[in-house]
Formats: structure tokens, sequence, C-alpha cells
């Protein structure tokens, strides 16, 4: 069959959630049978969110194929389990450049380059990219931002063009609004979402789908009113009501039909109810928890949980493979020092040292280590911890003093983490850092081994930087063993503590390989051994 396309618009206020309401009809379209990918247009300027402080954007999610991406691409490989790439994620930035670029190449000649057709045109063709490889019966298109935004626009009469082009029975769109309650008034209010709908039908696009986000249940008369003004069917108005964890709303609109909706419009050939027997039993798990630990986040953007994104979702899937509650407490790196750090973590069943750029907040990791590192409690560091571990050891184990990350003292006298060499050329900021799935080998009896039970394994990477093999064999001989290592490159992948209960860095990124039917390891045995450590005490 050819390819079926659904796109999903956001009104009134962003932060509504369309990312999972994206992910949640994938879930249930794919759970009954149908190849589904979803992709994410973003209105902005930047070619994509790598150059972005996570203050301003939360996190930027890595691909296997190396594309620093929205953070929403997390929410579309966590339910679906399957990969992403460049293609699924597109910004204005993108859109503009490659447009440009064909321009300076002649593509245009004579012609005058303007936003309709060369722009729209642009984000069409990108629209159906993933569509014409055959990979996909569906292909769900995340629109970024609000309708009404200026920035907006391109996209929205991308998607009217489409679905001209495409025919009334090959696309859908959904439209998310917020339908807040007035305390004051103590009712529903319909009218910001009658706002919305004015805005996109205005702008020449009529959704067949509306998912009213509310604090409180809609009730059926007012849902009758939502579909009067906003010239959508009754049983086309879904109720998205906040929910527990955004791992409900997959049954919540479930219960609600949306799917059953897409595929009445779309008149696709019914399959099987869906299964999702696996993800009600990962639910089961994550509300009945046997045990409870808490899990410091020792990071420097902790004011926006936002920008550790992946690394919370892994703590709920480990949780939820050894039926723990996950208690995360953050920490601002800035404020530990070597006079609070024992207050601060001692009540600690485990210490996760987050990734992180710059000199900010360095000092604090280092105290937040060298005390779970003299006090056994379970540590694990990522991409900047894992540095920060090598730096802490080499100060106070082997008395290097001074020792340092060239990022953080570029006349330290001992750079134990030193800037890769294929980096040190580079002079333009986007897209250029080591990105992407690489391969690193497990040595045999370490254990980064048992934790992952096998010797290859393939994990994605975000750096500059890395640890400096001309120290590797002073550390092996004080008992920090190196026991990931790239093969092509010589590359430290993941440090251990010979003599410690749990002491695990690795230089990648193991949370953006973390989804719910396959919880990753490190986050697994992590929690397993907070477990044990909280039953020690």
């Amino acid at each position: 069959m050819a390819t079926k396309y659904i796109f999903v618009t956001g009104g009134v206020t962003s932060s509504l959630g369309k990312g999972i309401i994206s992910a949640s009809l994938a879930k249930l379209l794919q759970a009954r049978g149908y190849s589904v990918t979803i992709q994410k247009f973003d209105p902005y300027i930047n070619i994509d969110p790598g150059t972005l402080n996570p203050y301003e954007h939360g996190e930027c999610y890595v691909t296997e194929d190396g594309a620093e991406t929205d953070l929403d691409l997390g929410h579309y490989e966590r339910f679906l389990n399957v990969s992403t790439s460049q293609a699924n994620n597109v910004t204005t930035g993108r859109i503009y450049y490659n447009v440009i670029m064909q321009e300076r190449e002649g593509a245009y000649l004579g012609k005058t380059v303007q936003v309709v057709p060369h722009i729209t045109d642009e984000i069409k063709r990108r629209m159906l990219l993933l569509g014409e490889s055959g990979e996909y019966d569906i292909v769900i298109t995340e629109i970024g931002g609000c309708v009404g935004d200026i920035e907006s626009l391109p996209f929205i009469e991308a998607v009217r063009q489409l679905r001209w082009e495409l025919g009334v029975n090959e696309t859908c769109v959904i439209h998310l609004t917020l339908v807040p309650y007035l305390k004051a008034a103590g009712e529903l209010k319909t009218k910001p979402t009658q706002h919305s709908v004015r805005d996109l039908s205005e702008a020449g696009v009529q959704p067949d789908i509306l998912v009213c986000r509310s604090e409180h249940p809609i009730p059926s008369e007012l849902r009758r009113k939502i579909a009067l003004f906003c010239n959508v069917k009754q049983n086309s108005v879904i109720e998205s009501i906040d929910a527990e964890t955004i791992y409900d709303v997959p049954l919540l609109m479930r219960k609600e039909k949306l799917d059953e909706r897409v595929i009445s419009k779309l008149k696709l050939t019914h399959k099987a109810e869906p299964n999702l027997d696996t993800w009600k039993e990962f639910l089961g798990k994550l509300k009945n928890p046997t045990s409870e630990v808490n899990i410091a986040l020792v990071g420097k953007y902790v004011e926006l949980p936002d920008a550790y994104k992946s690394i919370i979702e892994s703590f709920v899937h480990a949780g939820s493979a050894n039926e723990c509650k996950v208690n995360i407490k953050w920490f601002q790196s800035e404020n530990i020092t070597d006079e609070n750090v024992a207050s601060m973590l001692q009540q600690m069943d485990g210490v996760l040292v987050a990734p992180g750029f710059g000199e900010r907040g360095f000092k604090g990791k280092l105290e937040a280590i060298k005390f779970v590192r003299e006090n056994n409690i379970p540590f694990m560091g990522i991409c900047l911890g894992m540095q920060c571990a090598a730096v802490e050891f080499a100060r106070n184990v082997l008395g290097l003093q001074g020792a340092a990350s060239t990022e953080i003292d570029a006349e330290t006298p001992h750079p134990v983490i030193d800037m890769m060499e294929d980096q040190k050329q580079i002079k333009q900021m986007g897209g250029t850092m080591r990105l992407g799935a690489y391969t690193c080998e497990l040595k045999k009896g370490s254990k980064a081994y048992s934790i992952y039970g096998k010797s290859k394994i393939s994990e994605r990477h975000r750096h500059r930087y890395e640890f400096n093999n001309k120290y590797l064999q002073a550390f092996e001989e004080a008992g920090m063993h190196a026991t990931g290592i790239n093969p092509d490159t010589g590359l430290v992948e993941i440090i251990e503590l010979q003599d410690h209960p749990w002491f695990v860095a690795a230089q990648y990124h193991p949370e953006l390989k973390s989804t719910v039917l396959n919880p990753h390891p490190l986050f697994v045995k992590f929690v397993k051994a907070a477990i044990n450590f909280a039953k020690s005490k």
C-alpha cells in the first residue's frame, strides 16, 4: 500500500506534549502491525540543536548515524524501540541551507527564489522522504512550535499543499490544544481551542482530529461544543488528561480510540487489535515496586530536568526492570564542596555524574566522585562524568598535582584528558564532534563484560575530548582499569575501579539506547547495585 501521512500540530501553548502524543499514536499503530516512523520539523533557524545551550532547548539527542537532534526523537525511539536517523529531524535552518546551496549551484537559474514555492517545496520533499523509502506504512510528522507563530507558517503551508496533492484519504491532521480549567469560574474553557483551530483553518488546514490536553475530564457536552465550533466529528475530539507517567499515554489514547479514528480517516485496512501486553507488564512493574533507592544526579543543568531527559527515562526503564522505585535527587555540581559533600551524598544509594561541557561545576563533580570512591557508594559516570573520574583518580590516587582535562585547563602539566587528534584542526562548532555509534570491545572478566554479557558492543558518542593513553599504564597499575576500548583508535571507552563494589564510567552515552522494551544494561545493573547498597546499610 502507499504510505499514509499523519501531521501533528499544536496550538495555544508550547510543551503540551506533541512528541508524547505522536509517539503514543505510533506505538498503538505499531502494536496493530503497521510499520511506522516519526519525524520532527523544528521551526528554529539553527541547522540542528547541537550548538544550543541545554537551558534553551533541553537535551540534544544523538542518533545512530550521528545526527544531533531534538529530544523528542528520544521519545520516538523509547516508545517504538526503533532507531531514528538524520532524516527524522529537520529544522528551518536545514531547509533554508539546502535551498540556498541549490541556488548557489544554479539549480534555480533565472528564477526568483521565494518562500513559496521553493522553501515549501523543500519542506514537502523532506516530509515525503521517509515514506518514499518503501519501509513504512505510516509516517507521522510532528510540527514544532505553535500554530500562529510566524516561523511555523511555511510548514503549515507545506502541509496544506500536501493534503491537496496526495488526496483526502492519504493524510490526517491531528491538532493538539489546551482546554484550561479556570478555578475562579470552576469550569473548563474551550475558547483557546476554538481560536487555535481558527488560526489553523485560516492557514488553509482543517484538522481531522483534536487532542485536547486538560487537567480535568472533558464531559460529552463540552466535546460536542468543541466539535461544533471547530468543525470536526464529536468522536474525533480526544481527551488527553494529565497522566501519572508518559508511559500511560498510549493506553489512555487507546481508551479514547485515537488509533481507531486515524485508521478510519486514512481508510486503512484493519489489522489485529493492538498487542500491548509487554507494555502493560512494564507499567505493572513500574507502578508496583518492591524496593526503593535514592540516586544522586550531579550535573550543571539540574534546574532544567529536560537537559537530562534520556538519563531520567533510562532510570525509569531500569527501575521497572528491577521492580524498584528510583528517586532521582538533583545536585547542582557548582554547589558541592569539600566541606558539604558528605552531608549531601552520604544518604544516597548511588551517584551518577552527568555529561556536560565547560568548566562550570567541574570542581564539584570531582568532589562528588572522590567521596563515592572513598566510601564505596555505587558510581556511574557518563562522558564528562567519566573524564572527571579520571581526573579525580589522577590527582588523589596517582598524586599527579594539577592533573586536568585540557578543556578545563589548557596549561595543565598532566593532561589525563586531552582533545582528540582529529578534533584539533576543526574550527566549526556545529556537527563536528565525535558523533553517533562506534564499536567498543570489552575485556573478559571485567564488570563491563558481565554487565553486557558479550565482548563487542556499539554505543553512541558526543564528545571532543578523550582519555590520554600516555597515562593508561599508571592508571592500570593503581587499580583503575580500562575495560572498554575502541578497536580502531584505541580510545578508552570504559573505566572501572578494581577495589570498589560498583564504580563504572563510560565515555559514550548509554542513556541514548535505553528503551521500554530494552532497558540499558548499564542502568539496570547500576540500579541493582544501588538496591544492594541500600540493603547493606
